[in-house]
């Protein structure tokens, strides 16, 4: 078993094990509820930690993070909103401006 990915967000550690997991990579959420220890003992051991149980899959596992925390979200093009023509920019699906909804392509 090895480490694959620690860090002091918990969310961000449990999306990536969900992330492995959906690969079929088999993982373990170490340190999920030892924050409340923090001050006691020292922080970066309290943080979560997400291990991978088959060594085989770890530079999978690997990979698979690195792009997962590099990756954004696509935003598509840039678009009028057709009820009162002020441009929005692509990842809004909502004019900022009057709110209408973005039109269906």
């Amino acid at each position: 078993m090895k480490r694959v990915y620690t860090a002091q967000n918990g969310m961000l550690v449990s999306h990536l094990r969900n992330v492995l997991e959906a690969q079929g990579i088999p993982c373990v959420l170490k340190n999920e509820y030892l924050g409340g220890a923090a001050g006691e003992l020292p922080l970066i051991e309290v943080w979560p930690e997400l291990w991978v149980q088959d060594d085989a899959r770890y530079q999978q596992a690997q990979v698979l993070v690195e792009q997962t925390l590099t990756t954004g979200p696509e935003a598509g093009p840039a678009w009028t909103c057709p009820r009162c023509n002020e441009p929005i920019e692509g990842q809004f699906t909502d004019c900022w401006h009057c709110g209408a909804p973005h039109p269906d392509p």
